[in-house]
């Protein structure tokens, strides 16, 4: 007798041995604290560039908000409660725009692009939220000489290096609010090729009531990405060459930040 799927509950490929446990979807009797994992150690670098660059790279409904300011943030993650205490870490590059739909209209970050050093969050992330990941080597950030130094490659070749120096503490109280995270998800059809099975823009609220950063300092940030050829990156040399092609117009600060617990994105919604 053929399965069925149960209503409710989250499946992913393979479908045929039940629902898939994740981020979102815990077995049963195992208790997560949001407030206490995972611990996040970030280090972020911004810049200012040219806005026609950046507007090359939004998709339709979509406009660049305010100054064209890149953000690259590396963020090390460890104790994760859906991992069983295992990490990852994960590099994410945004900027501000606004989108205006049929229905809807947001504003907050569009998130161009995250890599991830491991296949499971990367998976996850696309399937049920359209987090545009990726995957990339990811080695632990070095503190050397009052400099964070963060690199990103893949399978030898070094694409993204980021410092950040010149830091000094920041108070912790009455932080910014968070904006809310903007992306595109897209499927493409099988056997239809060049076609979309799926295109819809999907929210991130920015809201994290279960996060608490413990410590912040800001400095001094460096960001570069490094142009590829086909032969070194072939599946996304497209996107860090991309990355890299834009002008770096002035230097817009550095952070590092300390902070523990977090949510599930189960607040993940679709914008029309």
């Amino acid at each position: 007798m053929a399965y069925r799927f149960e209503a409710g509950r989250i499946y992913r490929m393979p479908t045929h041995f039940g629902p898939a446990f994740g981020p979102r979807q815990m077995p049963d009797g195992i208790a997560a604290d949001p407030r206490s994992g995972p611990r996040r150690h970030s280090v972020a670098a911004r810049f200012l560039t040219e806005a026609a660059r950046l507007d090359a790279h939004l998709p339709e409904g979509f406009a660049l908000r305010g100054e064209p300011v890149v953000t690259v943030e590396f963020h090390y993650l460890t104790g994760i409660d859906w991992l069983a205490g295992r990490g990852y870490t994960m590099v994410q590059v945004s900027w501000p725009a606004s989108f205006s739909g049929r229905e809807d209209k947001a504003s907050g970050r569009f998130l161009a692009v995250i890599w991830e050093n491991l296949a499971d969050p990367i998976i996850t992330g696309r399937d049920e939220i359209g987090h545009p990941k990726l995957y990339a080597d990811i080695p632990p950030s070095r503190a050397w000489d009052g400099t964070h130094i963060c690199s990103a490659g893949w399978m030898g070749f070094r694409f993204l290096d980021l410092e950040v120096s010149g830091l000094r503490e920041v108070p912790l109280a009455a932080p910014a609010p968070p904006d809310d995270i903007l992306m595109l998800k897209y499927v493409p059809r099988t056997g239809a090729w060049g076609e979309g099975e799926l295109c819809q823009v999907t929210l991130t609220p920015g809201d994290d009531p279960h996060r608490t950063v413990e410590h912040r300092q800001a400095g001094t940030g460096q960001v570069r990405f490094h142009l590829a050829a086909w032969a070194d990156l072939p599946t996304m040399h497209h996107v860090v060459n991309a990355l890299a092609g834009l002008p770096v117009l002035e230097p817009r600060g550095g952070s590092v930040v300390r902070s523990r617990g977090g949510k599930s994105y189960r607040d993940q919604r679709i914008l029309r």
